[in-house]
């Protein structure tokens, strides 16, 4: 990364739990002079212990940054957003990594921050938390959202050069609404299905057999359940709306199988779970082709935007973003069967 001409020399990742340390170790290894700040002090004598640079306050932890993460929890972050933006120089990149965006692109807009902040998802993580659980290698092969603005290009090819450098993973160019309309149904329902499924047997009166018995599918299935409480808990009511619809899509496809289940339907039945297991399918074996787009780096970036939205709303992905004194170059994935960018 040091050779890397225009990537950020100085970086700074304001929260450390899993995400925010995961990030700061992987800057680390790669060789950005990068710091952590934490809230909790014990967390940034743990950071320290094992060294790694922390700072005991935000502002000398983000004066002089090229880039801060922004890694707290999700109610945290529109205020993390505004301190950093004034503590920080002028010039530096901000990003998050909270799992909604709509509310804190909002937030930035209103106060003019756009040109300089880049709302951020990697869709990575595991259901252990804190500094002691971070994973260098947690982002490799992740989809990592990134939600460009007209005014904020040349923000946005800096992190996403860096994203697929330091962090191998694939960045998937998104707004902040087609972003929350999909996680509501790759992710934040999911949170809701597994605490169901897990509540209900910690309320059966058969508990201890089902532990007994858990296979692979309950396991698969409850995973995220062990997720924090409180984080899964910010995660969905900052997506509530999303999260609302999208069970009620969930809902009615369940209605159909119970009902198919009640009439003694086996041909509904296979139906219904012949579609599940074409999605289940392709999610495993999605084919892809790769394309190379260039624009100007000056100008209007309409057009460059609109490539951009246009690949992550249709599944596709970034592998490559290559930036030179006049123009910037992609690689693009899309799935075989979506309309080219």
């Amino acid at each position: 990364m040091r050779d890397r001409p225009g990537g950020p020399s100085r970086a700074a990742v304001v929260g450390t739990g899993l995400i925010g340390g995961s990030i700061l170790v992987r800057l680390h290894e790669a060789g950005v002079d990068v710091t952590g700040w934490d809230p909790d002090g014990a967390t940034r004598a743990e950071g320290r212990r094992r060294g790694l640079a922390f700072a005991d306050e935000l502002a000398a932890a983000v004066r002089d940054r090229d880039l801060v993460f922004l890694c707290g929890p999700l109610p945290t972050l529109p205020d993390a957003l505004v301190t950093v933006a004034g503590q920080a120089a002028e010039g530096c990149v901000i990003t998050d990594v909270g799992s909604t965006k709509g509310g804190l692109a909002d937030f930035a807009v209103a106060h003019g921050l756009t040109d300089r902040f880049v709302p951020g998802h990697p869709m990575a993580g595991t259901e252990q938390f804190g500094l002691t659980a971070a994973v260098p290698g947690l982002f490799e092969g992740a989809a990592w959202v990134l939600c460009p603005a007209p005014e904020g290009m040349a923000a946005f090819r800096l992190l996403a050069a860096l994203v697929v450098d330091v962090f191998a993973a694939r960045v998937v160019p998104m707004s902040a609404s087609v972003h929350d309309s999909v996680v509501a149904l790759s992710s934040h329902v999911p949170h809701l299905l597994a605490g169901s499924l897990a509540g209900a047997v910690s309320g059966s009166d058969v508990r201890d057999a089902v532990l007994g018995l858990a296979a692979g599918s309950f396991r698969d299935g409850t995973r995220v359940a062990g997720t924090p409480a409180k984080r899964t808990a910010d995660m969905l009511l900052n997506n509530r709306e999303q999260v609302v619809r999208q069970l009620d899509r969930v809902r009615a496809f369940l209605d159909e199988l119970s009902a198919a289940l009640v009439r003694d339907d086996l041909d509904a039945l296979v139906d219904r779970y012949r579609r599940a297991r074409d999605l289940r399918t392709a999610l495993l074996d999605r084919e892809l082709r790769a394309s190379r787009r260039e624009f100007p780096t000056g100008g209007d970036p309409a057009d460059e935007l609109a490539y951009l939205l246009a690949l992550g709303r249709a599944g596709g992905h970034l592998t490559d973003c290559r930036v030179g004194p006049d123009t910037v170059a992609y690689t693009g994935h899309l799935p075989a069967t979506a309309d080219p960018a």
